[in-house]
This record gives structure tokens, sequence and C-alpha cells, in this order.
């Protein structure tokens, strides 16, 4: 399918112009009923359900878009609200940050614990997660001379350059390990288990529970468990799964993990938040000998200066949203949409799916690989053709050791005719590149 300069800026235009959601009624009201005894995974596939969720999406007509991992799109009770929030926050300036302002944040604090399972004690909302993964790395205060820290390929890249920083800082060896293709449960637990019984002095690991490359999911708590008994603390990064997959901090039992609410909880760009297990937060050192907060007090882990903090008062919105679709619902939806177009193009000649079938290790996002395109403007080239001849887009992801990759993310608005759209045209890929 191929669109027109005018058909694209006639979608556009109707985007503009596209009626918003009332924001006047609770989300209760706006979100389609669940039929009653429905299991997620049943409700995963009634296009009709997920049609009513979708049109609380405000989105382009102008293309697909499977590239949903760089942030997500606010439902529109979340951007109405985050709007007025906005308009609040220049009407009263300076007051609202000096009075109403730390108190309301201190609520969102104490929701968002909740939905994660901690206490609000070991939370600290930042300006996202990279800002909480920086934190807890530049903080992380048991490193010696000589020590190592340790993080795998597929890693997200922010993280593995503020561990290879703390070499230069701590006189640390830095250890890189790969994961190994194809991927399997087993497979990674055994690739850890090797590195941390090869590395003694590993310290610290990085380690993503849904990586923003190839979307494999890890088996954080084994891996946690198992670094624990080696004494390596492990940070998580929780960025991609915290809404994208449902759990608790509980069930990564990571003493140290980061998490993004403006990726799959639908918050404003600019929010999320670290988390420190209590009994170990004299292990993270307060972000640049902060006393805005007492050395106690889990807010010293993070100063982010005068910022916008619209986004933060959005997030109760957002979080409403998410708990009222249901978290295991978005789960099963995703996971579904996924399964939609990888099981029809797992046949095609040279077709590397990157992430497995195998339950509990893949969510939204999977990565595809045609064999022997491994450069990065081979992968460019995808992305463009997919964009330009069948009006899709994705994007190249680079950074894992077998070769670069085309990542694919739906998102809760991606209907199942999507998906059926970028299978066909990945059916013909092999043709069309020649």
């Amino acid at each position: 399918m191929t669109w027109s300069r005018r058909e694209v800026v006639a979608g556009l235009g109707a985007l503009a112009v596209a009626p918003a959601a009332s924001s006047g009624r609770p989300l209760a009201d706006l979100l389609p009923a669940v039929p009653a005894g429905v299991t997620p995974e049943r409700l995963a596939g009634d296009e009709e359900f997920w049609a009513g969720v979708a049109a609380l999406f405000r989105v382009s007509p102008a293309f697909v878009n499977l590239e949903n991992g760089y942030y997500g799109v606010m439902p529109e009770p979340v951007r109405q609200a985050y709007h007025r929030n906005v308009d609040l926050l220049n009407e009263r300036n300076s007051h609202l940050l000096r009075t109403a302002y730390k108190a309301r944040a201190d609520r969102i604090r104490q929701r968002v614990a909740r939905v994660v399972g901690a206490s609000a004690a070991e939370i600290a909302l930042t300006r996202g997660g990279t800002e909480a993964l920086q934190n807890l790395i530049a903080g992380y205060n048991r490193l010696r001379p000589g020590d190592a820290v340790m993080y795998a390929d597929l890693d997200y890249h922010s993280g593995q350059y503020a561990m290879n920083w703390l070499a230069g800082r701590r006189g640390v060896r830095v250890e890189r390990i790969v994961i190994p293709e194809p991927a399997t449960r087993q497979a990674v637990l055994d690739t850890y288990e090797r590195a941390l019984g090869e590395r003694p002095g590993v310290r610290l690991l990085l380690l993503s529970h849904l990586n923003n490359r190839t979307g494999l999911v890890a088996p954080v708590r084994e891996i946690c468990v198992m670094a624990r008994h080696r004494g390596v603390d492990v940070i998580v990064d929780a960025a991609h799964s915290f809404g994208q997959l449902e759990f608790t901090v509980d069930d990564l039992d990571a003493d140290f993990a980061v998490f993004s609410l403006h990726k799959w909880m639908g918050a404003p760009l600019g929010s999320g938040f670290l988390y420190i297990r209590a009994h170990r937060l004299a292990d993270i050192a307060p972000v640049f000998a902060d006393e805005t907060y007492p050395a106690g007090d889990i807010r010293s882990r993070v100063h982010s200066g005068t910022m916008d903090v619209a986004p933060i008062l959005t997030v109760g919105t957002a979080l409403d949203f998410h708990e009222a679709l249901g978290g295991a619902n978005k789960q099963a939806r995703l996971r579904y949409l996924r399964d939609r177009w990888v099981h029809r193009v797992r046949d095609v000649p040279g077709m590397q799916i990157l992430t497995p079938d195998e339950p509990g290790m893949y969510g939204a996002i999977t990565a595809f690989r045609l064999a022997g395109r491994t450069r990065t403007e081979e992968n460019v080239a995808i992305t463009d053709h997919l964009m330009n001849r069948h009006r899709i887009f994705t994007v190249q992801r680079g950074g894992v050791t077998a070769g670069d990759c085309v990542r694919v993310t739906p998102a809760l608005f991606t209907t199942a005719e999507h998906l059926d759209r970028l299978a066909a045209a990945l059916r013909t890929l092999p043709r069309a590149l020649r």
C-alpha cells in the first residue's frame, strides 16, 4: 500500500480536528465493559472491546505506528489532565511549587508505591528511567578499586555508559557478557550463572527485566538470587516492563530498580521513579551530597532541580487508566498482538525472530533480523521500506552482538489488522530488498 503526499496531509488534517474523549466522565464509563467471566487471554482477541480502548487514543492515521517502545502515547483522559496541569503550573507558578505541589507529589509517590508493591519510603520520583538508572549506578558506594561491574549486550545503552563511567571514577573493571541467540530461559540463566562463576570480582550487575533492543524478558528473580549468593548486587532496569507486564518488586526480588512512567503506564514524558529496598538505602549515596532531604530519606538520591512538574501531577490519572483497564488485560493484549505478526512470519526464508515464544520471555516488543543483514544501514533500509512502501513505522536497533535488527512494538491502540498488514509486508521483504 503506497500513500500519496496528499493522503498523508489529509490524514494529519483529520487528526487535528478529531474529537477528544470527554474529560468529565469517570474512566470506568469511558472504557468498554469487560464481559463477565472472560479471562485476560480470551479478552486479548476481542477486537470490538479493544476498538473501544483504541478510541481513547488520539493517534495519526497517516501511518501505522509500530514504534511505541520509545515512549507511550497518553490516552485522552491522561492527555487532557496533563494539559490542565500545564495550565495550573503556568497560572500558579512558584506558589504551586512551594505549597500544594509537595503534598500532591507525596500522594502520587504513595500511589506509585502501592502499584509496584513497595512502601513510599522506598520510592523516589524522577524525570524518567534513565535519570533513575544513572543515579543508582553513580551513587552505588560499595565498589572498591579492583572490583568489577557487569552488564550484557542487550542492556540499555545509557546504563552501559554509566557502568563504563565507573571504570574511570572508581577504578573498577567493566565486564560485558553476551545474551545467546536463540535465547531461551535456560540459556539466559546458564549465561549469567557461568559469567558470575567465572568472574568472582564482580560486585555490581546491571540487569534488564525487558530489554529495549529485542524485547527479551529475563528471569530476573532467579538471576537476583544467584547474584546475591555470590555477594553481587543487582540494579534491575524495569523501565520497559512496568505497565507492559504485570508484576511487583517482590516478584523481581530486587534491592535496587528503576522504572519509567511515560512508557507503558502512559504518563506524560518526564516521569519515572527509582526503588531502593529499605535496608539498602545507605548503599546508594545522596546525589551530589544533596541536603534538601536528610540522608535517611530516599528523595535525597534524586535532585532534578527546578523541573516541569506537570507530568508528575498527571501520574495519578495514568495509574487510574491502567488500573481501570487492568494490568493483566494489558499484558495479555500486548502479547496477543506480538504473537499475531510473529506467528505469521516465522516461516519466511531467512527471518530471524530474536525473542522466543517461550511463556514469560516476551511482552509487546519483539525484534527481527533477515539472515545476513546485520549492518546498521541494511536494517535502516528495511525500516525505510516498511515506512515508504507500506506506511508502517518501525525502528532499527543496534548494540546486539550478533548484528543489528528491526524492533516492532505495538500498543493498546494497535489493531489486529495493523499486524496483519505488517506480516504481509514482511513476507515480501526478502524479494523486495534484492
